[in-house]
C-alpha cells in the first residue's frame, strides 16, 4: 500500500535539488564565512547569496535585512523578546492574537513575566481577527503586535495590511509569523507594511534547523544569543553554510513555482473538503471555507477523539495530525480550535490534513474512504457518539482512562 503524507504543516521533505545543492557544499565549502581566506570568502558568498534569496521571496528590498536563525521558534523568540526588551524604556504592552503558533504565546507569557502587559486579540469562527477589537485593545501604549499572516494549524488566513495599518496608526510596529503562509500565498513584506517577519526553511522543503527573520530597515532589537557578533551581531554564532544555502536555493525554487503548485494543491484540498464534510455526518472544516491556506483541510468530527483517529490512519498508510506538532505533547485541546469551536468535546475531535507536492488529487478517494470507515468505527466505540455533550461528564472519562 503505497504510503500518503499529508503531514506537511510538521514538515516537508526536502526537494531532491536542495539537497544535492547541499551535498556540494558540505564536501567543497566547508570555510568559516568569517574568515579572511579563499575558503571563508567563498563561504561568505554563498551566504550572501541565499540571504538575497530568501529576501526576494517575501519582496524585502534589502538582503541584510534578512537574519538567519536556526528556525522560526528562535525567530519568534528574537523578534517579540529582542524588540521588547531594546525598547522596554518606552511602551509596555504587547499584543498577540488568540490563535498564535505555541512558540508566541509562550514568549508572551515570558514578556509578562518581565512586566510587559500582554492583551491577546479575539478572532471571530472562523479564526479571523476582529479588526474592530483590535483597534481598541491597540492602544498608545503598545509596544509590538504579532499576528501571523495565516494559521498553519486551522488554514484561515489575516488581511495583514489592514492588521498593520491598525498597529502604525498607533505608532507600534508589526510581527507576522510568516511560516505558514510563505510560499503558498502572496507574501510581499513592503506591500503589507510588515517590520518583521518570521520565515522557515523547512516549510519551504528546505533542510531543518534553520530558518530566518526579517528585519525591516530601522527597526531596532537587541540580541538573545551573544557571541562573536554574527548577522548583524543579532544571531551569534558561526552560520550553518549548508544549511543556509539550502534555504536559499528552496526561496528560489518557491518564488519559481510557488504560485502554480499553490492552484494545483488548491484543487486538491477543496475536493478533500467536499467529500468529507457531504460524506460523513457531523463532520465541520475548522477556519474560512476560502480565505485559507491552499494546502490546508482541517476538520472536526464529534463523538471522537483525535488522537485516536490519527493513530488508525497511520494503520492504513495515511499520515495526518489532529493540530500543530509543536503543540502535540499535551492531551489539551489545541488553544487555536478552543478560540473557533463552540466547546472542548468538539475541538478534540479535529484531524489536520495539509498538503504538498507529493499529493495528487487521485488520492482524495482513497483518503476520504479510509477516513469515514475509520470515524464509523470510533463513532461504535465512543460513549459520546449520539448523545446530548455533558462537559463534566467527557472531562471525567477522559482523567480515568489517561489514568489507565
Amino acid at each position: 500500500m503505497r504510503r500518503i503524507f499529508l503531514d506537511h504543516a510538521s514538515g516537508c521533505p526536502m526537494d531532491a535539488r536542495v539537497i544535492k545543492h547541499m551535498e556540494e557544499l558540505y564536501d567543497k565549502s566547508f570555510g568559516n564565512p568569517s574568515s579572511l581566506h579563499t575558503l571563508g570568502l567563498d563561504a561568505r558568498k554563498k551566504l550572501e547569496d541565499s540571504r538575497e534569496k530568501v529576501a526576494k521571496l517575501i519582496g524585502a528590498e534589502r538582503k541584510e535585512e534578512i537574519i538567519f536563525t536556526s528556525g522560526a521558534t528562535e525567530s519568534n523568540n528574537l523578534a517579540l523578546i529582542g524588540y521588547a526588551l531594546r525598547n522596554k524604556n518606552g511602551r509596555r504592552k504587547v499584543v498577540v492574537s488568540k490563535i498564535e503558533h505555541i512558540s508566541i504565546m509562550n514568549v508572551a507569557k515570558y514578556l509578562s513575566k518581565l512586566g510587559f502587559e500582554v492583551a491577546y486579540a479575539p478572532v471571530d469562527e472562523y479564526g479571523r481577527v476582529k479588526l474592530p477589537k483590535l483597534d481598541e485593545i491597540v492602544d498608545s501604549n503598545t509596544l509590538i503586535v504579532s499576528i501571523a499572516y495565516a494559521n498553519g494549524e486551522i488554514g484561515t488566513t489575516q488581511d495583514i495590511r489592514a492588521i498593520s495599518d491598525i498597529v502604525h496608526a498607533k505608532g507600534a510596529i508589526l510581527h507576522s509569523d510568516g511560516v505558514p503562509a510563505v510560499g503558498r500565498i502572496p507574501v510581499n513584506v513592503v506591500r503589507d507594511q510588515v517590520d518583521m517577519l518570521t520565515l522557515s526553511s523547512n516549510d519551504l522543503y528546505g533542510p531543518k534547523g534553520v530558518g530566518a527573520l526579517y528585519v525591516k530597515t530601522g527597526t531596532r532589537i537587541q540580541p538573545i544569543i551573544f557571541g562573536g557578533g554574527q548577522e548583524k551581531g543579532l544571531r551569534s554564532g558561526t552560520e550553518n553554510v549548508p544549511a543556509i544555502a539550502g534555504f536559499g536555493m528552496a526561496a528560489e525554487i518557491m518564488y519559481k513555482e510557488w504560485r502554480e503548485e499553490s492552484e494545483r494543491e488548491k484543487q486538491i484540498r477543496d475536493k478533500l473538503i467536499d467529500t468529507l464534510t457531504s460524506n460523513i455526518e457531523q463532520a465541520y472544516l475548522n477556519g474560512h471555507r476560502t480565505l485559507r491556506l491552499p494546502n490546508n483541510a482541517s476538520l472536526r468530527f464529534i463523538g471522537i477523539e483525535g488522537e485516536s483517529l490519527v493513530l488508525n490512519l497511520d494503520a492504513y498508510g495515511i499520515m495526518a495530525s489532529t493540530g500543530s506538532a509543536c503543540s502535540s505533547k499535551t492531551l489539551e485541546p489545541s488553544h487555536v480550535l478552543m478560540a473557533i469551536v463552540p466547546n472542548e468535546v468538539e475541538a478534540h475531535g479535529s484531524l489536520m490534513l495539509t498538503l504538498g507536492r507529493d499529493n495528487r488529487i487521485e488520492e482524495v478517494d482513497q483518503v476520504s474512504t479510509v477516513i469515514k470507515d475509520v470515524v464509523s468505527k470510533l463513532r461504535a466505540m465512543s460513549p459520546l457518539w449520539g448523545k446530548p455533550l455533558d462537559l463534566e461528564e467527557w472531562r471525567q472519562k477522559m482523567e480515568h482512562s489517561e489514568g489507565e
